[in-house]
């Protein structure tokens, strides 16, 4: 098997169909060993007996297509990269996004602290961020394997590694279902099945309801696509509690409630980009002047809505102090962006935003292990 992927990922990184079906069949392969192992080490829990069945399934389905397909794989076939290996791994590396990875491995490690009321033991919090980067890394793989196509067209994302075609599609498809598949593995056999299931929710919700539909629909695919960002959080709470109480339902409020503005304020910067892809992004659909209006009414209630953890005693002090200190600093960027207006204003609201996604998180860790 590592053989037969090795000379599909060296060979074949322009067929469509071998190089991601090789891939799969892989990961199912060695995850078939893992979930075996997982099984009977673990009293033949139901949910990994389930998986290791569906898994098996899935396997042979995926050996026969694989079969089926193997005919386009050529005997002479040689390897032909056009860059280094050094290249190579920085591009899967910005496939991955590793920024927004990383922002929302806060959130989920935030879920984690507050779901656990207490600092998390290093096993379980190294597979449940290990998990989340690789289901955030691969949804995000996924999506831009989605929008090579248009990313071409916007100065912003017009170098990223499919766009510029420093990757071909079947890898970037290929490496973004791989991560996918570890990710579910890896909750579902050290985490809890209720963590993998969200996971599984959150790759599913950015990358076909989102990325597929949403995106370049309507008007409204980032307050309905939030949705997506917003389950990191409720990951983290299910791992450390098994549960989604009410705190997990606030946390995912906040982030939905965080996502409208904080992408309206890069695209009021970003308008023309979004303009020639022919994204309908808020200020190219209405304009900025409403846009701005509705980047603060959204601030408002994102505000309000972090006060309902104090306001419920689900978070103590030192989370309604930050809170009402972030939020102020917060407003003040909104409100500057509804009154002054321009690109400068906007850029402003768009970087203090993602740090007070972070700020506020740690002020919740905080809190919630004090």
């Amino acid at each position: 098997m590592i053989a037969l992927w090795r000379k599909a990922w060296r060979e074949q990184r322009h067929h469509a169909g071998l190089l991601p079906l090789t891939t799969v069949t892989g990961v199912l392969f060695f995850g078939q060993a893992f979930v075996g192992a997982i099984e009977a080490t673990g009293g033949y829990p139901v949910h990994i007996v389930v998986l290791h069945t569906l898994t098996a399934i899935s396997l042979w389905i995926s050996l026969g297509a694989l079969v089926f397909v193997s005919g386009a794989l050529q005997a002479d076939g040689v390897a032909d990269y056009q860059f280094g290996w050094r290249q190579r791994v920085k591009d899967f590396f910005i496939l991955s996004k590793p920024l927004i990875v990383g922002l929302l491995l806060v959130t989920t490690y935030g879920g984690l602290v507050a779901g656990g009321k207490a600092w998390p033991s290093a096993s379980l919090t190294f597979w449940t961020l290990l998990g989340g980067a690789l289901a955030a890394g691969g949804s995000s793989a996924l999506n831009q394997y989605i929008d090579r196509e248009l990313d071409k067209n916007m100065q912003r994302t017009s170098r990223r590694p499919l766009a510029d075609g420093r990757l071909t599609p079947a890898e970037g498809l290929s490496y973004g279902l791989a991560l996918c598949l570890l990710s579910y593995y890896l909750m579902a056999g050290f985490v809890n099945l209720l963590a993998a299931l969200l996971s599984l929710a959150g790759i599913f919700y950015y990358v076909f309801f989102y990325s597929v539909w949403l995106k370049k629909k309507t008007v409204q695919n980032i307050v309905i696509g939030g949705g997506a960002g917003a389950i990191p959080p409720m990951v983290g709470w299910a791992a450390a509690a098994g549960n989604l109480s009410l705190g997990a339902w606030i946390l995912f409020a906040i982030i939905f409630m965080w996502t409208p503005p904080h992408f309206w304020a890069l695209a009021i910067v970003r308008l023309k980009d979004y303009e020639r892809a022919g994204v309908p992004m808020m200020p190219v659909v209405v304009g900025e002047e409403k846009t701005r209006k509705q980047i603060l009414i959204y601030t408002v209630e994102l505000v309000a809505v972090t006060l309902l953890l104090p306001i419920f005693n689900l978070a103590g002090t030192i989370y309604l102090v930050s809170a009402l200190v972030l939020g102020v600093w917060l407003l003040y960027a909104a409100w500057k962006v509804f009154r002054v207006g321009g690109n400068k204003t906007a850029w402003t609201m768009y970087r203090w935003s993602s740090m007070y996604l972070a700020f506020i998180f740690l002020a919740l860790m905080i809190d919630a292990a004090a």
